[in-house]
């Protein structure tokens, strides 16, 4: 008896937990409200099963309870019993897959006249790529790939060239335009993911996947990485701003193109502040922002705020000025020595001279916040 009032205590409270409950999805910001009514069929069906089968077995456990004098029949087939099964269960699995199959053969086939924008994932940052004056993405090749060129496009392609590079983890697009996404991968197995537009996808290194959503609410989204690709992974984060056309338009003209970042770029007679604007630029094109604050918070890495000026203590008990010079040598050499409390996880950079003057004047400046 006790195991009875259990069940339906538990049916019972499922389902008031689930009229109740405050955690529901976010609200929608896209036009994909069959994925948001695809979970609710989900829901339904199964939360069906679930009171069935739970109020089934409280039933066996009445009717069929022991009392002296009766036993058990053994009944070792029934094929009419397993013949309702199978289509009970043939209906239900049905009726789970197919809303969500449509839904995703929509999801993947975007119209023709979608805003393509491409989404490169790498430990732990977010980069993108808009065609720009070409009418197409130029080809990239993981062969290209360095700190010059994070996306890995191929310089001799003009399409390539004429591409519009967006290195910081932000991101705009326009108001109720459909935007077809191309995502792809520099290292290990990421998934883009917006939750309001409930718009996400798996991304495989070697491979190319796609999805399009249409922008519906004008705002800031936090865009996600849904995939554990590593120690960074929860500051793998990145922004989707939503604004109407021409606002986009703005932002998109102010943004570089791959031939404009191509170009050298001399750190003699660079204005300061210049120079540090630059290292910013690179802090988080060569995915440092994952690893390393700027506000005093321990990420994966030391802060660095304050860290110029600093004497740091390292695992095997030694200690450094943490200077320009050994700023320099730590960047060039991660794996030199480790700071104590913290482990050997920061990859060695292909970084120039100037680019590590600007990286270092960057992290310089944060001594004074």
């Amino acid at each position: 008896m006790w195991m009875v009032i259990a069940l339906l205590a538990i049916v019972g409270g499922s389902l008031l937990f689930h009229a109740l409950t405050p955690w529901w999805t976010t609200a929608l910001a896209s036009n994909w409200r069959q994925m948001d009514e695809t979970l609710t069929i989900t829901l339904v069906i199964t939360g069906i099963f679930f009171v069935v089968i739970n109020l089934f077995v409280a039933y066996c456990l009445l009717r069929f309870r022991h009392r002296e004098g009766r036993r058990a029949a053994y009944q070792p087939e029934n094929k009419r019993l397993e013949r309702w099964l199978i289509g009970v269960t043939a209906l239900g699995i049905a009726a789970l897959l197919t809303p969500g199959l449509v839904v995703y053969a929509s999801y993947v086939n975007p119209p023709p006249d979608a805003l393509l924008l491409e989404v490169v994932g790498q430990q732990w940052q977010w980069r993108f790529r808009f065609v720009g004056a070409a009418d197409k993405l130029g080809a990239s090749d993981a062969r290209f790939v360095s700190g010059a060129n994070p996306l890995g496009l191929d310089p001799d392609d003009a399409a390539a060239r004429a591409n519009v590079v967006v290195t910081g983890n932000e991101v705009h697009l326009p108001l109720n335009r459909p935007v077809r996404v191309l995502a792809r991968s520099n290292d290990v197995l990421h998934d883009f993911f917006v939750p309001p537009m409930r718009a996400r996808m798996n991304i495989v290194p070697g491979q190319v996947s796609g999805f399009w959503f249409t922008p519906t609410v004008a705002g800031r989204f936090e865009a996600m990485c849904a995939q554990l690709c590593g120690i960074g992974h929860p500051n793998m984060r990145g922004t989707v701003v939503v604004e109407d056309e021409e606002a986009f338009k703005a932002w998109l003209g102010a943004q570089p193109t791959f031939a404009a970042m191509l170009a050298p770029a001399a750190t003699a007679g660079v204005a300061a502040g210049d120079l540090v604007a630059r290292g910013k630029g690179l802090a988080q094109s060569k995915g440092c922002v994952g690893c390393h604050s700027i506000d005093g918070s321990t990420i994966v890495g030391p802060s660095w705020k304050g860290l110029f000026g600093r004497t740091e203590t390292f695992a095997d008990g030694s200690t450094v000025l943490m200077d320009v010079a050994a700023l320099r040598h730590k960047i060039r050499e991660p794996q030199s020595r480790t700071v104590k409390g913290f482990q050997p996880l920061m990859p060695k950079l292909d970084i120039k001279d100037d680019e590590l003057d600007a990286l270092v004047a960057y992290i310089q400046a944060q001594a004074a916040h």
